[in-house]
């Protein structure tokens, strides 16, 4: 059974009274190609949406209770609108409905009560980002239900504002700026001081491989923050607003002046910054070969400058860079495991997981799981004939 069948036979069977369509909601998930941890440093990324996505059936309710029903968890929520809307104590998933109906409140916004019914398929534990997905599907339920026009770029700070300040997460604009605006057979190169971006072509023959390494990410949240810092004292020390502002010469010059660990922070920063500007030139080009180097030197500066690999991580981006199918890999996300990114031809698919099953479980002990993905459009509505 397809999402909009899954979604809506759910909706019917719950409130067999109504006699209003429901109206369906699509947002993708996401991998980043290049720029890592330099969407905090107000710098530049290139993500692309991908063609798995969460789906949100919605219908307006007359009152002001909202009523959340999560498929795939066989799990359910409600509260109401005009009550304080606070943590569910147990439920992280139902957080985030809550955390954007808060939010887009606290923003002005009249909403109506509605009921929805959720479920997708972008994968939860893979790095593909399946919250912003979340947080952008249910946004656009919320807004268009209850009369809004949906801006892009303003919901992506929204659900980046719930998640920081009301789920607790401490993430990025990446992740729901490129759930919310992504474009079919593009990357975006995202400035993520002005959230200006433009679109990158991917060529047509290219697909977007994306590897769960198996390996867990529990040191990410601690981690992150620790990096954070570390980017922010470096920025201070050079006297500017982020790490963005400093040049690979200014650093050259002045590395010096830095403790150890500081310099590699920030090296790392500064050079992925041109790498991601490098890399989205090259596509533009249509000098996809480019990448190769780009997202080889990327992996090196994730390993060494800011040590946020693992050696099984390191492990599969090596046995994906020795596919001669392969145009470039490396690690993607936070880091401290999740998952690797390729690129490569739509028709090497066969011969790249040939080489990954057979290396890398036995090198590593730990089971790679493949998604093939299309570079897909942001967040809307999907318009359903009944």
């Amino acid at each position: 059974m397809n999402l909009i069948d899954k979604t809506r036979q759910h909706l019917e069977q719950r409130y067999p009274r109504n006699t209003t369509p429901p109206r369906f909601f699509r947002a993708p998930g996401r991998v980043n190609l290049i720029g890592e941890h330099t969407d905090y440093n107000d710098g530049f990324v290139l993500p692309a949406a991908l063609n798995f996505e969460t789906l949100v059936a919605a219908i307006p309710q007359n009152n002001r209770r909202v009523e959340v029903f999560a498929l795939d968890k066989n799990d359910a929520d409600s509260f109401d609108l005009d009550e304080s809307i606070t943590l569910h104590p147990s439920k992280n998933w139902a957080n985030y409905v809550r955390g954007m109906a808060k939010t887009l409140l606290s923003e002005g916004k009249q909403l109506q009560g509605i009921a929805i019914a959720v479920s997708g398929n972008v994968p939860t534990s893979g790095g593909l980002s399946s919250s912003a997905s979340f947080e952008m599907a249910l946004g656009h339920a919320f807004l268009q239900l209850s009369g809004y026009r949906v801006d892009g770029v303003s919901l992506a700070l929204s659900a980046q504002k719930t998640e920081n300040g009301f789920v607790g997460v401490q993430c990025g604009i990446m992740d729901q700026f490129i759930s919310s605006l992504g474009q079919k057979d593009h990357a975006l190169l995202i400035d993520c001081r002005d959230l200006s971006y433009k679109p990158i072509p991917i060529p047509r023959d290219t697909v977007i491989i994306v590897v769960d390494s198996g390996v867990r990410r529990g040191l990410l949240d601690s981690e992150y923050n620790t990096r954070r810092q570390q980017c922010e004292a470096a920025a201070a020390h050079f006297g500017v607003k982020a790490l963005r502002d400093v040049d690979e010469a200014t650093l050259a010059q002045r590395a010096h002046e830095l403790a150890p660990v500081i310099r590699r922070r920030a090296k790392h920063v500064i050079t992925e910054n041109a790498r991601a500007l490098a890399a989205a030139q090259a596509l533009v080009q249509g000098n996809i070969a480019q990448l190769g180097p780009l997202m080889a030197e990327s992996q090196r500066s994730m390993r060494e400058d800011f040590e946020i690999t693992v050696p099984a991580i390191d492990t599969l981006v090596e046995i994906l860079q020795s596919s001669p199918e392969v145009y470039g890999a490396r690690m993607t996300g936070g880091g401290f495991g999740g998952s690797c990114v390729a690129l490569a031809p739509k028709n090497t698919v066969s011969a790249i997981k040939e080489i990954v099953y057979r290396r890398y479980q036995t090198e590593t002990g730990y089971h790679p799981v493949f998604y093939v993905c299309q570079a897909a459009d942001g967040a809307g509505e999907l318009i359903v004939k009944i």
